[in-house]
């Protein structure tokens, strides 16, 4: 057994003791194949600001962030005492409320390609309306996406991942048409030659919260340029960037307008919540005329018990509001910068091949490649995914949790506007002793 594996182990007892219970009755032990972790996970009770506490009592600075919902950090004052005052009001109205109007109202402030938008309960019902939408406004069947791009787990999103796609018909797929991820030519000559293609859809700095980074903005230039001249609809993810990239998301910062916009994560501040929207003529594909041919065979339906709960829209009305008032985002990047730069450092330091790059306050580590962090989308992804030795990220996970951080998958590090000068200290001496435990446990 490593050091690494030996030390994690002696510190958190009551965590191995949660994980027995919870291994009989989930599948690997956990509720979300992220937090799948051997040979246990830590499990959480509490947390606040960029700080988080396990069931052992040991203090972690976190860059899970609530896998990316929480730009304002856990528990957030302002967030708190107004769902505190909404749940003693009812926490399912079960009709209308004003909430959701002032909650779409912040959202098109902020996002101002979205003229009409609908609300559902997580970021795969939103790229799955997406692709409904598109389907439905062209009157064309097929969805192009990129190899391994993320947009949730339902059958037409999981196209061309390399993650498991046990269960879903072949016959799902006949309607994907997945292409190499960044490749234009590729695109524009597919887009040329099929002339039943609803929609493209794509993560905008590449798969997996830009783990597998692309060139922007000249990327998304080209599907907006190419998805126009075919008159195909451009559906852009932003459930991770949206909000996080700059106040109005990746669109706003690269300049750049789809016709849809799917959002998650940060929209909800910190509770569940997705939502599609974009152009009025698209999204009121979903709206009642009055004639029955197009309301009972045109039309989109759309149900969802929790969509727009009235807890999600007070939480996500002040999250960004918050934001469009605040230099939330100016300072999250600011931090991730530093962090970004830190870690560059101690590699270099400790002379270990590795790179840390990221947009905004998204920050990603790869080891076993070298390069300027502003150059690594030059970097085939085959190369970028498989320079580290096999079991890399699981040994820097389990190890930044014995000093005293958790990081995302044990590649992200997803920075929040309240982490500080002193978390990022703490987080990069912790990498510094995490690079020594693994070079002495012979991973690095």
């Amino acid at each position: 057994m490593s050091s690494i594996d030996s030390e994690y182990i002696r510190k958190h007892p009551k965590s191995a003791e949660i994980f027995e219970k919870s291994a009989v009755m989930f599948p690997d032990g956990v509720t979300h194949d992220t937090r799948f972790m051997t040979p246990f996970p830590i499990y959480v009770s509490n947390a606040l600001g960029p700080l988080k506490w396990d069931h052992d009592g040991f203090e972690y600075v976190d860059y899970v962030s609530g896998h990316g919902a929480l730009l304002l950090g856990h528990s957030h004052p302002a967030i708190v005492n107004a769902v505190t005052d909404q749940i003693q009001k009812g926490t399912h109205l079960g009709a209308n409320t004003e909430l959701e109007v002032r909650w779409g109202n912040a959202v098109k402030k902020l996002i101002p390609s979205i003229e009409k938008i609908r609300f559902h309960s997580s970021g795969t019902e939103a790229t799955m309306m997406a692709m409904r939408l598109a389907r439905a406004y062209t009157g064309k069947d097929k969805i192009v996406k990129f190899q391994d791009h993320f947009h949730g787990w339902h059958d037409y999103a999981l196209a061309g991942s390399d993650g498991a796609t046990g269960g879903i018909p072949k016959s799902t797929w006949d309607s994907m048409i997945v292409l190499p991820a960044g490749d234009m030519s590729a695109l524009e000559d597919t887009l040329s030659k099929n002339r039943d293609i609803a929609a493209v859809i794509t993560e905008p700095t590449g798969a997996h919260m830009g783990q597998n980074p692309l060139q922007v903005p000249e990327y998304l230039e080209k599907i907006r340029e190419m998805t126009e001249l075919y008159g195909v609809v451009f559906i852009l993810d932003e459930v991770v960037t949206g909000f996080r990239l700059s106040r109005g998301g990746a669109q706003e910062r690269f300049n750049v307008k789809p016709d849809l916009t799917t959002m998650a994560k940060i929209l909800a501040g910190g509770l569940p919540g997705g939502a599609v929207g974009g152009k009025a003529e698209i999204v009121d594909m979903i709206q009642h005329r009055g004639e029955p041919e197009w309301d009972n065979r045109n039309r989109v339906s759309h149900n969802g018990t929790f969509n727009a709960n009235p807890l999600c829209a007070i939480a996500g009305s002040i999250c960004l509001e918050l934001i469009e008032k605040e230099p939330i985002n100016e300072i999250a990047e600011s931090m991730a910068n530093k962090l970004r730069d830190g870690l560059n450092q101690t590699l270099i330091k400790m002379e270990v091949p590795g790179v840390a790059y990221g947009i905004s306050s998204l920050v990603l580590l790869s080891f076993g490649v070298e390069s300027d962090p502003e150059e690594v989308w030059k970097i085939p992804h085959y190369v970028l995914n498989n320079s580290a030795k096999p079991g890399t990220r699981q040994a820097l996970k389990r190890s930044m949790i014995n000093e005293g951080v958790d990081t995302m998958g044990g590649r992200g590090f997803i920075v929040s506007a309240v982490h500080t000068d002193n978390d990022i200290y703490r987080t990069i001496e912790a990498f510094e002793k995490t690079l020594k435990s693994m070079r002495q446990d012979g991973i690095v």
